[in-house]
């Protein structure tokens, strides 16, 4: 998962690249600086550490034109008035330690063949592997009217998705004091598939103890056909909605917003559309793949890096050196963070034994991924699971059906998680189930 906020490379990029490194060749370059990007950069550097083989320093290098790193799982807990947005990024320049290289610049196109990328700028790279780590594209303009809306304070419109705007989904809540309140996810791939009924859970509950619940109807519109993908957690969730009277149409698709009129039209699966009024509304916006992916060899019809579901290597043999995880990539499971704390180690064994021996190892990702549901203060339904929405719950034995709402569970999200991530996950020292220590992939140790 990118997460840092993309610029174009203009003089202070290229400043900052040239103060960093004039190589034009590297063992392994990482395209993107978000969660995956520094993860695998720090594991692959210890792998060839501790099996003996210590790369250079300057072996590796990432590419990004960022200025900042964020957290965006805060962005949930900012929206619902638990924290403050500036704890949620960094300087991405802070987070790279001495031996890896931080080249301040954007890939634009991909050239395996020859196993190199063109900048922006118009520098060409070479590498000896290749990991494309670099998330995926937030459409903002994808709904008619939704960047105006957001820009504008007293529009009621708001959303998580971004930096810019995760507080003012806190400031629209908890300034509500009557009318509808519309929380929408659309039809197709987005960044943690539950975020969007997050926050509507915990709004709900912010009126329900302040005591305006009667006077707000609180209404969840998804273009998905029911109300989360693993059915376990699907049908947990749609019993909670049904007992705390929040209302669902489902295959409504968000199309378009009218502010002034205080209207949202959403497409219907027969393709019909059909208006409703709001007084606050939150927007989760349609994602997708990126464009210099979507439009570079190295992507399958979708737009996603192609990759192999088990080993996370490039399915064609002749980009046998290509490796992806997280947003950016092909696998068929959900887009989250924790999804990449299982990835990451699995990518890194097979590039470090494809680099040693001309093959990857027995190592394989099963598709692990895990989605922390808030749903009100104090509580929190804890969905994990793997290829095929099969659960797969790391806790179950000790507490019991992890459908079960749990404080514990809140407080890994809200206190625990943020705390891993900046001092564990972004050095390549967080393993997701495995917490702190490497998990053991089956493999012969070299």
């Amino acid at each position: 998962m990118l997460a840092a906020c993309r610029r174009v490379a203009g003089p202070r990029a290229i400043a900052r690249y040239a103060s960093t490194s004039t190589k034009e060749k590297f063992r392994v370059l990482v395209v993107g600086a978000g969660s995956g990007g520094l993860a695998v950069a720090n594991q692959i550097y210890n792998r060839f550490k501790a099996a003996g083989k210590p790369l250079n320093a300057g072996d590796v290098v990432v590419l990004d034109a960022a200025d900042y790193h964020y957290y965006q799982p805060g962005w949930t807990l900012v929206g619902a008035g638990l924290g403050s947005k500036t704890d949620t990024r960094r300087p991405l320049a802070s987070l790279f330690p001495p031996h890896i290289v931080h080249i301040a610049e954007n890939v634009k196109s991909f050239y395996p063949e020859s196993s190199s990328v063109m900048t922006t700028s118009g520098r060409k790279i070479s590498y000896d592997s290749l990991v494309v780590a670099a998330g995926m594209k937030t459409n903002w303009d994808g709904i008619a009217g939704l960047p105006q809306a957001l820009a504008d304070p007293s529009s009621g419109v708001s959303s998580i998705y971004s930096y810019n705007t995760c507080d003012k989904v806190w400031h629209d809540v908890d300034s509500l004091r009557s009318g509808n309140a519309i929380f929408t996810q659309p039809a197709g791939v987005i960044k943690c598939a539950g975020a969007p009924q997050k926050i509507m859970w915990m709004a709900w509950h912010r009126y329900q103890k302040s005591g305006r619940g009667n006077n707000i109807k609180i209404d969840f519109m998804t273009g998905t056909p029911s109300m989360f993908g693993v059915k376990k957690y699907s049908d947990a969730l749609s019993a909670l909605r049904i007992e705390r009277g929040i209302g669902a149409e489902f295959q409504h698709d968000l199309i378009s917003i009218d502010v002034a009129n205080r209207k949202a039209t959403f497409k219907k699966a027969d393709g019909s559309t059909v208006d409703r009024d709001f007084t606050l509304l939150h927007v989760t916006p349609p994602m997708g793949p990126l464009d210099f992916i979507k439009a570079s060899p190295i992507a399958d019809p979708a737009g996603w890096v192609e990759i192999d579901q088990a080993t996370l290597r490039h399915v064609k043999p002749e980009f046998g050196n290509i490796f992806a995880l997280g947003d950016c990539s092909s696998l068929p499971t959900s887009k989250t963070i924790a999804a990449i704390t299982s990835q990451a180690p699995v990518l890194t064994e097979n590039l470090f034994s494809v680099m040693d021996t001309g093959k990857v190892s027995s190592a394989k990702y099963d598709g692990y991924t895990s989605c922390p549901l808030l749903t009100g203060y104090g509580e929190l339904m804890l969905a994990e699971f793997k290829y095929g929405l099969v659960p797969k719950e790391t806790f179950a034995n000790y507490l019991g059906d992890q459908t079960k709402r749990r404080r514990l569970f809140y407080h890994l999200k809200k206190d625990f998680f943020p705390w891993a991530y900046w001092s564990r996950m972004v050095d390549g020292k967080w393993f997701g189930p495995s917490g702190p220590f490497r998990p053991k992939l089956d493999i012969k140790e070299l």
